[in-house]
């Protein structure tokens, strides 16, 4: 099986030089970060972290968060980063299933991890560069990451060296060759999106410009003052960018943006061409290790997601498991590197996610005859709202424990700014007065991470369910909330 080197040690070693991540207003070559993850390394030591370790995060971007990635790889640990956005009463059972052996948060959102240590200051000037730089193969996990099923419960993916290599190469391979691409880092680093552009750029030799967060105003002065080529982003997030620069085109240093987290309108994506924003429509998921399928640059045209990535294979299944053909709608499967181990101790749910080497994602999609897909329904009831994803079944939860609330269904609903926002429909409990929207968005919040929060509540006598007594979201979804 193949190993490989850390790929900071490497740019260190090929070209120092390079610039390989900037933040804040701070910037590092690759000599400069393989120093400070050296150290990293050395502080990981000191904890008794090595090899199959288990080292949880909560943290909004941040430069140390670079720092803790490549010098887990060093050791041979496994990094959780967990959803900054979530509440503790999220967190807590992602914790309980992982049992790391150390956990770090930045020091804003120790609060919500009581046993958690300050990010920032883990490492102390005691620390001084540890020479261990341990190989990966390509089996070596790498990253756990907790994505909710349909019943809501979170799982952890388990993605490897390997499914970030494959993944990276891919990607390449369909974007075409650029020397030292400079990702605009806006994506979350708790999110695949945000861990495949960190991987990519040190494959690549490439740098991170790593953003706290996105803010419209902060990514145009990169693209126009720091040489950006590459950027991810959802559709929500493509406009806001447009907006801010008042379409005025982007600079020839700018190759291309991928845009993911569901469907782009065709407009939008004519606007951004216009002003020589060249974005792709992709579609993936964190136990694909982000992309699946992208147009190709020479062929995009906005109406479909793209082909499948070099070496990755999707397939359309029907009711009865068989092959469609193309035309016919059915179940996405996706079979090649870049696909997860599994699920962090979940035999079952691997089992039956993971069959005879496809991925069965439970999304619904038709490909036409030039291999393109079109993602019809981004899986069973779940709802996109500006890229984050939610279930239903999780927002019921809270909204049933409200001592005036007898039934709960939520389902999403088309919004210009967010794509799709989740609405809530109710049904009193007898002898209750009806809370109001205000107090019930209080009770979601004391649960709930603000974007789980319903746009709306919708009080109804019943909800619509059918003969076996299950809920009809479609029925819901025909509601006229004006």
């Amino acid at each position: 099986m193949p190993v490989h080197a850390c790929p900071i040690r490497e740019g260190a070693r090929h070209h120092p030089d390079a610039e390989a991540l900037t933040f804040a207003g701070g910037a590092w070559t690759y000599r400069a970060l393989d120093a400070e993850v050296s150290r990293w390394v050395a502080a990981l030591e000191a904890h008794g972290i090595g090899a199959g370790a288990r080292v949880a995060t909560l943290a909004t971007n941040h430069a140390a968060s670079v720092f803790l990635y490549w010098a887990l790889g060093r050791v041979g640990a496994v990094l959780a980063p967990l959803n900054a956005r979530l509440t503790e009463a999220e967190l807590t059972p992602m914790v309980d299933d992982l049992q790391p052996q150390l956990i770090l948060a930045l020091e804003s959102l120790l609060p919500r991890l009581p046993a958690a240590l300050p990010l920032e200051a883990f490492v102390k000037p005691a620390h001084t560069a540890s020479e261990t730089c341990g190989a990966l193969e390509d089996a070596s996990p790498r990253v756990v990451l907790f994505t909710s099923g349909t019943t809501g419960r979170p799982k952890g993916a388990v993605l490897t060296e390997g499914n970030f290599r494959a993944s990276s190469r891919a990607s390449a391979a369909n974007l075409g060759a650029h020397p030292a691409p400079r990702w605009l880092g806006t994506l979350p680093l708790f999110h695949v999106g945000g861990i495949a552009m960190l991987t990519r750029t040190a494959y690549e030799g490439g740098c991170l410009v790593l953003h706290e967060r996105f803010d419209a105003d902060a990514a145009n002065r990169a693209f126009d003052t720091e040489r950006v080529s590459h950027a991810s982003l959802v559709a929500t997030t493509l406009e806001r960018v447009l907006d801010a620069r008042h379409d005025r085109p982007l600079p020839p240093s700018f190759a291309l943006a991928l845009i993911g987290g569901g469907p782009v309108p065709v407009p939008l994506l004519a606007r951004a061409r216009a002003a020589r924003l060249h974005a792709l429509q992709t579609y993936g998921l964190t136990e694909a290790c982000s992309q699946v399928t992208t147009e190709r640059p020479s062929e995009a045209d906005g109406r479909t997601a793209g082909v499948p990535l070099p070496s990755v294979e999707v397939r359309i299944v029907g009711a009865e498991g068989l092959v469609q053909e193309p035309g016919a709608e059915g179940d996405i499967e996706v079979r090649g590197p870049t696909v997860m181990a599994g699920y962090w101790q979940r035999q079952e749910a691997t089992r039956d996610t993971l069959r005879d080497g496809w991925l069965r994602t439970k999304d619904v999609g038709v490909l036409d005859g030039r291999g393109r897909l079109t993602v019809l329904s981004r899986r069973t009831d779940l709802i996109v709202r500006g890229g984050e994803n939610l279930y239903p079944a999780e927002v019921e939860a809270v909204l049933l424990n409200h001592p005036a609330v007898q039934e709960a269904a939520v389902a999403g609903f088309p919004d210009e700014r967010w794509g799709e926002v989740p609405v809530a429909f109710l049904v009193p409990r007898v002898g209750q007065e009806r809370p109001g929207r205000e107090a019930l968005e209080a009770w979601c919040r004391s649960s709930l991470a603000g974007f789980k929060v319903p746009a709306r509540f919708v009080w109804l006598d019943a909800l619509p369910r059918n003969a076996m007594g299950k809920v009809e979201r479609t029925v819901l979804r025909k509601q006229n909330l004006r």
